[in-house]
């Protein structure tokens, strides 16, 4: 299961993939300047964080280059690296060598982010990469909610931050049900018109269906109250007047509606969000429900097209 290309659809990230590929720090600095969104900026570290090989030069600038910004950016890949040796498998199908591997990550990476946060804690950031090792860790939940709740108090409402909680607090990170549920709807309740927050809710669900039998995901997409939880989540984000359309999480929630209205079958709905994601929707939940994240998005895209 792969996940989408997070640069395609903006040349300007392609041109920091280049950079880093290019080992270019000025190029680097220079582009994440102008990002004050925190989803932008958080967006942009993942670019490259998911640049394979580049921790060594990252390294290197973190040792070198004042201020947190090189630090994040080789913790984020440190941790990406990490989950690359894990494997996307279930924990029963992942050996020992790569367990290893991923904690040495995750711990290497921790042991940056902890300065990091103390120094700025207003990195978003950095909590939404602690956040992650927090899971991988194993550290729990209790202290996976800590980390949220510090991040909070300076930023609140990252998007990346809160689909980390919704994965913590889901069943097959030890979660429950009604635990990510809970958790979904407060992000949906209490985030402003508008913004990512309620796309955590929508993950929710994703993650709650997923573990169902086929049969009994029909019948789960098919309850009232999952669909009045979508259509709240559409019209508090992406049909509301002030979300962001140009920003860079824009293509993950209209792919996220997209899906979501796919499953309540309802093709109409998801047709506008299909027009607004594009060539570069789908992503890692399409993959929970079809076979090949890609072409599954494809298919529902066409067939939307048609209603």
């Amino acid at each position: 299961m792969t996940d989408i290309d997070l640069a395609e659809p903006f040349p300007e990230l392609r041109e920091l993939r280049r950079a880093v590929l290019q080992q270019d720090w000025p190029a680097i600095a220079g582009q994440f300047e102008g990002l004050t969104d925190p989803d932008d900026h958080e967006y942009a570290a993942r670019v490259v964080a998911d640049v394979k090989g580049a921790e060594e030069f990252l390294g290197r600038a973190a040792q070198r280059e004042p201020g947190p910004l090189a630090r994040t950016l080789y913790s984020a890949r440190l941790v990406a690296a990490g989950w690359e040796a894990r494997t996307a498998l279930r924990a029963q199908y992942v050996n020992r060598a790569q367990f290893a591997a991923f904690h040495d990550h995750l711990r290497r990476a921790e042991r940056v982010l902890i300065e990091v946060t103390a120094e700025d804690p207003a990195n978003s950031t950095a909590w939404a990469q602690r956040i992650k090792t927090n899971r991988g860790l194993e550290l729990g939940q209790n202290e996976a909610r800590r980390r949220y709740d510090r991040l909070s108090r300076h930023v609140p409402h990252v998007y990346n931050a809160q689909a980390g909680m919704v994965q913590q607090f889901c069943p097959k990170w030890g979660g429950s049900v009604e635990k990510v549920h809970a958790f979904g709807l407060e992000c949906l309740r209490s985030g402003p018109e508008g913004s990512l927050a309620a796309l955590a809710i929508v993950e929710a669900h994703f993650e709650i269906a997923f573990h169902l039998e086929e049969g009994a995901r029909t019948v789960y997409w098919r309850r009232t109250d999952v669909r009045e939880e979508i259509e709240e989540a559409a019209n508090r984000s992406v049909r509301h007047p002030a979300f962001r359309s140009g920003g860079y999480r824009a293509v993950t929630a209209h792919s996220h509606f997209a899906l979501a209205y796919t499953l309540l079958g309802d093709r109409a709905a998801a047709r506008p969000h299909f027009d607004a994601a594009g060539d570069h929707g789908a992503g890692v939940f399409w993959g929970y429900f079809f076979f090949d994240e890609r072409s599954g998005y494809r298919s529902a895209r066409a067939k939307a097209a048609k209603a």
